[in-house]
C-alpha cells in the first residue's frame, strides 16, 4: 500500500476502529440471541435496533458539522467513550423487568451505541481523504483496507459474542468488552500521532446538506443498497437458521449460536477480505474515475441477481432442508462477495466526488442515507420475516438492489478520462 506522511496516524484511527467494530459486532450478536431466547418475536428483535439505526441517521447528518467545528480526533475519542458507556449501561438490564421496560431500555442503549459507531465511523472514514496520498491509486487502496479490514474484524466480532453467550453468558460478556475498549481508547489518546485536522471555528451546520448531484445520487443509491443487505441479514437469517439448527434445549440452543455466529462471522469476514482486495480486482491502479464509475453501475447490476434467485428458490421449496439452508449460505455467501466490491465502490466514489475542505460534511451526509437504509432494512427484516418468512425477505432485497441500481445510473464522472 502506498505510504505518505499521514500513514501513522492512519494506522492509529485504523486500530481503534478496529476496537470499536469488534464490539460493536459483538454485541449485536449478544442482543440478537439472547433477547430472541427470551421469547422475543422477529419484529420485536427488530425493534431493539431501530433506535440504532434512527440515531445512526441523526448522529451522521450532525456527525461531519462536529468534526469539522472541533476536529476529527474529538469525534473518534468521542464515538468510543460513548459504547463504553452503552456497554456499562446495557449491563445494568434485570431480568424481572417486563418485556415492555426490557425493550424500551435496550433501544434506548442500542440507540446510544448507534451514535457511538457512527460517531467513529465518520471519523474514520473522513480521515482517509485528508492522510491517504493522491498518486498512485492511493485514496482507493487506503478506503479499501480500512473499511474491508473493518467488517472482517466486525464479522469476528459476531463469531465472538456467539461465543461469549454461550460461554460466559450476558452480563459477564458485555462488562469484558467494555473493559477491553476502555484500554484502547486510553491508548489511543495518549499515541495519536498528529496529521488530523483540527476544525474550524465558521463551520456552519447548514452546510451539511450537499449540493453536489453526484454525492446526492450516489447517497440515494447507499441507502437502498444497505437496506437491501440489512432486510435479510439483521432478523431474517439469523432466525431462519435458529429454527431449523435448534431443537429448543439449552445444548441444542448453544449449537445452534455458535453456529449462526460462525455463519454470520464468515460472510462478515469474507465480505471485508474482497472489499480489502477490490482494488486489485478491479486494477483500479490502471482504471480512470470514468472507468470504475462504469463499473460500479454493472456491478450492482449483477448483486440483484442473487437475492431474486435465492427467493425464488426458497418461496418453491415445499420445507426446510440441508440441501435448502446449504443453498442459501452458499448463496449468501456470493452475494456478500458481490456486494463487498459495490460497497468499495461507493467508498471510493464518495471520497473521490467531495474535497478535503467538505469530506467530513459530505461523508456525514452520505453516512446518513447509510443508516437510514440500515434503518429500512432493519425494519422491513422483521415485518418481511413475520409475515413471508425468508422467501420475502430476500425478493424485498432484490428490489432494494434495483432502485440502488436506478441512482447509481445518475452518477456523472467529474474528472475527464
Amino acid at each position: 500500500m502506498t505510504r505518505s506522511a499521514g500513514f501513522p496516524a492512519f494506522i492509529t484511527v485504523t486500530a481503534a476502529y478496529w476496537a470499536f467494530m469488534l464490539t460493536d459486532g459483538a454485541l449485536r450478536m449478544l442482543v440478537l440471541l439472547h433477547f430472541h431466547t427470551l421469547g422475543f418475536s422477529p419484529v420485536q428483535l427488530a425493534y431493539l435496533f431501530v433506535l440504532y439505526e434512527i440515531a445512526g441517521v441523526v448522529t451522521n447528518l450532525s456527525a461531519g458539522w462536529l468534526a469539522a467545528r472541533f476536529g476529527l480526533t474529538s469525534t473518534l475519542y468521542a464515538g468510543l467513550s460513548l459504547q463504553i458507556v452503552a456497554l456499562l449501561a446495557l449491563a445494568q438490564l434485570d431480568p424481572a423487568w417486563g418485556m415492555t421496560a426490557s425493550v424500551v431500555f435496550v433501544m434506548v442503549v442500542q440507540g446510544l451505541s448507534g451514535v457511538a459507531k457512527d460517531l467513529a465511523k465518520m471519523s474514520s472514514k473522513s480521515a482517509i481523504k485528508v492522510l491517504a496520498p493522491s498518486e498512485g491509486g492511493g485514496l482507493f487502496q487506503w478506503v479499501a483496507v480500512l473499511t474491508g479490514s473493518k467488517n472482517a474484524v466486525k464479522g469476528a466480532g459476531f463469531l465472538a459474542g456467539a461465543l461469549l453467550l454461550a460461554v460466559f453468558g450476558f452480563v459477564p460478556s458485555v462488562l469484558s468488552m467494555a473493559a477491553i475498549l476502555s484500554v484502547i481508547l486510553a491508548l489511543v489518546i495518549a499515541y495519536m500521532p498528529d496529521g488530523l485536522p483540527i476544525g474550524r471555528k465558521d463551520a456552519k451546520f447548514a452546510e451539511v446538506l450537499s449540493k453536489n448531484r453526484n454525492i446526492n445520487w450516489l447517497s440515494c443509491a447507499r441507502l437502498f443498497l444497505f437496506g437491501a443487505r440489512d432486510v435479510w441479514f439483521v432478523v431474517g437469517i439469523p432466525i431462519y437458521f435458529y429454527s431449523v439448527l435448534s431443537d429448543g434445549s439449552a445444548e441444542g440452543n448453544r449449537a445452534a449460536f455458535f453456529m449462526i455466529g460462525t455463519f454470520m462471522a464468515v460472510w462478515t469476514i469474507l465480505y471485508g477480505l474482497v472489499q480489502s482486495g477490490t482494488p486489485r480486482i478491479l486494477k483500479a491502479t490502471t482504471r480512470t474515475h470514468g472507468q470504475l464509475l462504469r463499473q460500479a453501475k454493472w456491478w450492482v447490476g449483477v448483486l440483484a441477481i442473487v437475492p431474486a434467485s435465492l427467493a425464488g428458490l426458497v418461496w418453491m421449496a415445499p420445507e426446510a432442508s440441508p440441501a435448502l439452508t446449504a443453498a442459501i449460505v452458499i448463496g449468501l455467501l456470493v452475494f456478500g462477495a458481490i456486494f463487498a466490491v459495490n460497497s468499495a465502490l461507493h467508498s471510493f466514489l464518495i471520497l473521490s466526488f467531495t474535497d478535503a475542505k467538505r469530506v467530513t460534511l459530505d461523508v456525514g451526509f452520505y453516512y446518513m442515507s447509510n443508516a437510514a437504509g440500515r434503518l429500512v432494512g432493519t425494519v422491513l427484516s422483521g415485518m418481511s420475516y413475520q409475515f413471508g418468512g425468508l422467501a420475502l425477505c430476500l425478493g424485498v432485497a432484490a428490489a432494494m438492489i434495483a432502485v440502488s441500481g436506478l441512482a447509481t445510473s445518475q452518477l456523472r464522472s467529474v474528472q475527464t478520462d
